[in-house]
């Protein structure tokens, strides 16, 4: 466990697919309520757990649990590499808690945990403007790629963050 600017971090374990499978499943539905006018959507198991258990107990991740107060508020999922040249998986947080610079400090955390690095890469859906704001304003990447920019349900932004 490690405190960092108010938030506490914790490695993500099986026990934690239970407390943060809703909290997922609820940061998906509002980006697709405010983005796209639909009530629910995100990635396939985003909703029931599944997702969590592929991704954030991959024997390549490293991920954690994002609380606050001693509540957990959501997590996220990392791939340190040897070569210094990471990719940051996924932040979610639970939306009671978004807009108020707790995504900042969850970025400002991965920089502290991980100075070495020399680049950071993530990917995000081309819908998702607020995550394109979040991750180009506020965390200092660039956009890079975008793909399969004809249909905006599966076109995502892929994107970068070097350092020098």
């Amino acid at each position: 466990m490690e405190e960092f600017m108010g938030l506490t971090f914790e490695v993500f374990t099986e026990g934690d697919i239970s407390k943060l499978e809703n909290i997922m499943k609820r940061a998906f539905d509002e980006d697709a309520r405010i983005h796209l006018g639909l009530e629910s959507g995100g990635p396939p198991g985003y909703d029931n757990g599944d997702f969590l258990r592929k991704w954030y107990l991959h024997e390549d991740v490293t991920a954690y649990t994002v609380s606050k107060d001693g509540v957990p508020i959501g997590a996220m999922a990392l791939w340190i590499n040897e070569n210094k040249e990471h990719y940051l998986g996924n932040i979610f947080l639970d939306p009671d808690y978004q807009g108020n610079g707790i995504g900042t400090i969850v970025w400002k955390y991965v920089e502290h945990k991980y100075p070495d690095a020399v680049k950071w890469e993530t990917e995000t859906a081309a819908f998702s403007r607020r995550n394109h704001v979040f991750y180009v304003n506020k965390c200092g990447f660039r956009i890079i790629r975008i793909t399969d920019y004809a249909d905006i349900m599966t076109s995502s932004y892929q994107m970068e963050k070097l350092y020098s």
